[in-house]
């Protein structure tokens, strides 16, 4: 088998992956909080991890993967005071416009996709045993946790005491024991959502929920947790610490997730995303001027670990890496294959993808592949054909059919093909100089012609 390596977060370094268990794989990445349209960096952790995904399914027998859906956060609660609606009325609406949005990027559905809401059963039931078990308190109708009982406290995120305190983001009230304890359970007034618990009438604390959620959904320990970095701190450590202290060995982190995959942030011109600087890309307007697979590749042109700046120059790479990509399977459309006929993509792509996803290697391999491909034979042809569908199925791309790839965005597809077939009329009856006035009417709204033995096809541009 493939081995696989990725960057273990945890430690800091690239390693391979040993799975659990081999025959069936089981990861979790933290979903959105959902209160507005999803931006780009929400799109980035979805398009990221449904890339692994789909690579993971293509080595491995079974893989579970879970990501959740944050429904109940002061956010949330903000927009529908905001609205004056129901909490629930607000997060049934995004929830469902994100999946909506992600669908058109080529992202399935999770095979599990837990709403917060849905497991506040497990989340008071983990509270209460870090309580008894010492770890946790209540003070003022809140419940803590207490960050010094987890002597590997910061170790996900390599941050000192100082820097534990310093970027926790949770207020530092006068009731907590330590300044760097974070809240587990908090009090709702009679105007906010909240459920009977042992502490009153309250909602949970944020961190406590995937901790929850992939406890009940995966069972512990599961091989990989993902997501964007921003949540390497606190979140992602709090969870260690909860589910460490609770439900697993509190002096081995891996006891409750392998492996922590984190992808990385992404700017706009070189610039933070802020309502300050009215630079929010939100997937729900993108779409409605780029095609997904674009939008879907410009989010794997760069590794998913690093920064990635979104720019037109990256768009226009994807789209050109598209066009060459469907020109190719438009030119191989005479080459039959079948589903059964198919091959795993070439062992330079395989590598790629199994060197901790290196899309944009795979994306150089691709270039290479379909280079000269009127010098190659019948054979290689029907192989390279072969290699590009499934190396499409890992990527998320080459979904559509080629001929409508290069229609779509025309302004009147009825009147590009009369006009191709009055062009066609005209070379016919050798009326070169109407054949040539057409094809430059046609480039005049966009759209360019190729002939070719098989009959003319066509393009926007």
């Amino acid at each position: 088998m493939q081995n696989l390596y990725i960057h273990n977060t945890l430690l800091g370094k690239k390693e391979q992956f040993i799975p659990l268990d081999q025959n069936h794989i089981k990861i979790y990445a933290c979903g959105p909080t959902v209160y507005n349209f999803a931006h780009i960096g929400n799109a980035r952790m979805a398009v990221v991890f449904d890339t692994f995904v789909r690579l993971l399914r293509f080595l491995y027998p079974k893989v579970t993967y879970v990501s959740n859906i944050t429904d109940i956060d002061d956010k949330i609660i903000e927009a529908a005071n905001q609205q004056k609606v129901p909490f629930n009325e607000i997060t049934e609406k995004y929830a469902d416009i994100y999946n909506k949005d992600m669908a058109k990027l080529g992202v399935a559905i999770p095979d599990v996709q837990p709403k917060a809401t849905e497991y506040i059963k497990e989340m008071i039931e983990l509270i209460v045993d870090l309580v008894n078990k010492g770890h946790a308190y209540e003070k003022e109708d809140h419940v803590l946790f207490h960050v010094p009982s987890y002597p590997n406290y910061g170790l996900l995120s390599k941050r000192n005491r100082e820097e534990q305190i310093a970027g926790s983001r949770v207020e530092v009230a006068p009731f907590k024991k330590d300044p760097a304890d974070f809240v587990l359970w908090k009090p709702s007034s009679d105007n906010q959502p909240g459920w009977d618990s042992p502490w009153g009438y309250g909602r949970p604390g944020w961190h406590t929920e995937c901790s929850a959620m992939s406890e009940k959904t995966l069972g512990l320990p599961f091989d990989i947790h993902g997501g964007g970095r921003d949540l390497q701190f606190p979140h992602h450590e709090n969870e260690i610490a909860q589910s460490c202290c609770s439900s697993s060995d509190i002096n081995d982190p891996n006891s409750y997730a392998n492996y922590w995959m984190h992808n990385g942030f992404v700017t706009v011109n070189n610039e933070k995303m802020s309502k300050s600087l009215n630079n929010i890309l939100l997937v729900d307007d993108l779409i409605k001027e780029t095609s997904g697979e674009v939008l879907r590749l410009a989010l794997l042109s760069s590794h998913y670990r690093q920064g990635l700046d979104w720019n037109d120059k990256i768009l226009h790479q994807a789209k050109k890496l598209l066009d060459k990509l469907y020109r190719t399977l438009l030119e191989l459309d005479n080459i039959d294959i079948s589903n059964n006929d198919m091959q795993k993509p070439p062992k330079e792509i395989i590598d790629a993808l199994c060197d901790d996803l290196n899309t944009p290697q795979v994306m150089s391999e691709l270039n290479v592949l379909i280079k000269d491909l009127t010098k190659k034979s019948e054979s290689e042809k029907k192989a390279i054909k072969k290699s590009l569908i499934s190396t499409g199925k890992i990527l998320g791309i080459l979904e559509e059919n080629p001929n409508d790839w290069f229609k779509k965005g025309a302004t009147n597809s009825e009147k590009v093909e009369a006009l191709i077939q009055s062009r066609n009329k005209a070379r016919e009856e050798k009326n070169f100089d109407l054949a040539d006035s057409i094809r430059e009417e046609l480039l005049s709204i966009g759209v360019e012609i190729e002939d070719k033995p098989s009959g003319t096809t066509w393009k926007t541009l």
